[in-house]
């Protein structure tokens, strides 16, 4: 239980271990070593109170150690769903998976669990790798994104037993566990370039997460649920889809990229017709090009023809691609 709550950061239940431990010594007629003991936990008690007081930054990460390490990126998030522009049943839904995390002591109490496995589908550059960031960044979790590069393996069985790593890890250190681009190993098995690997990998995958009650979060993204095996889906407590924007989306994300900006727009249809079918990502890309220009231009404006002209210059991006 000291392992436990000192690989997951947990320094109130690290203490109150300490002092059963502390408690069972005294027991054992130790009485040397339970003051000992007993000293140390109330100078660490003092210690963590006044590092509270004076407002410390969040708890450094766990890093992933040796082989996980080449498995796992670690980074702390400071995105928040009020800065993302999403429609309103969207923002509720991950709104809620943060309610249910924040409260879940209240929700286990009564036999019922939090959300924590998550599906994310939608075109690219909707929003899934940011709503990932900022549900961490909401409950100040690391995020710790999967890279492929290292899970998938040459061998056979190898890549099974790294996905073990993976989640052995999401059991033991608490935080937002992200699998981006998830038909990578989670294609459906029937496919017509199905091989045994392939099967083997989804598999164990099916079965690690069914199998995982632990406190940390596990998020999944694809731009393709088409390809995924349809026995994914009853694994996750949400399957969330996201869209390409609405023109009213479009221009919230706009405004808030250029909200630093006098923004001088006199005829929004142009604009609308000249970001259609362009991703959120790429709107945003857009309003900072069309910002940039402002600046060297040495102007705080910026008007309808340079914001299409940014956007043009993203459609045309786009459909070289």
């Amino acid at each position: 239980a000291l392992l436990q709550s000192h690989i997951a950061g947990d320094d109130q239940r690290f203490l109150t271990v300490a002092t059963q431990i502390a408690a069972h010594e005294a027991r054992q007629g130790h009485g040397k070593l339970a003051q000992e003991l007993r000293e140390l936990i109330d100078a660490a008690k003092g210690r963590s109170s006044t590092v509270a007081r004076r407002g410390a930054g969040p708890v450094p990460i766990a890093q992933p150690k040796g082989e996980l390490s080449s498995l796992l990126a670690a980074r702390y998030s400071d995105v928040r769903l009020n800065a993302m522009v999403l429609p309103d049943d969207l923002k509720s839904k991950l709104r809620r998976v943060v309610t249910e995390q924040r409260q879940q002591e209240a929700l286990r109490s009564r036999g019922l669990s939090p959300r924590r496995k998550l599906l994310l589908v939608g075109p690219p550059g909707s929003g899934k790798t940011m709503s990932a960031a900022a549900l961490a960044g909401e409950l100040k979790l690391p995020l710790f994104t999967v890279l492929y590069e290292g899970l998938i393996g040459k061998l056979m069985g190898e890549t099974a037993t790294r996905l073990r790593m993976i989640f052995e890890a999401i059991s033991l250190q608490r935080g937002v566990y992200f699998f981006d681009e998830f038909d990578a190993i989670g294609a459906q098995r029937a496919g017509q370039n199905d091989v045994g690997e392939i099967r083997r990998v989804l598999n164990s995958f099916l079965q690690f997460l069914e199998n995982d009650d632990g406190p940390s979060l596990i998020v999944a993204a694809t731009n393709h649920p088409e390809l995924l095996d349809r026995a994914l889906f009853r694994r996750f407590d949400d399957v969330i889809s996201y869209d390409l924007p609405t023109s009213e989306i479009a221009r919230g994300i706009i405004e808030s990229r250029l909200s630093t900006f006098r923004l001088k727009v006199d005829d929004w249809n142009g604009v609308n017709a000249a970001m259609g079918g362009l991703s959120q990502a790429e709107i945003a890309r857009a309003a900072d090009e069309a910002a940039k220009g402002a600046v060297l231009g040495g102007s705080n404006e910026v008007g309808t023809a340079m914001l299409i002209a940014a956007l043009q210059e993203r459609q045309a991006a786009s459909a070289s691609r």
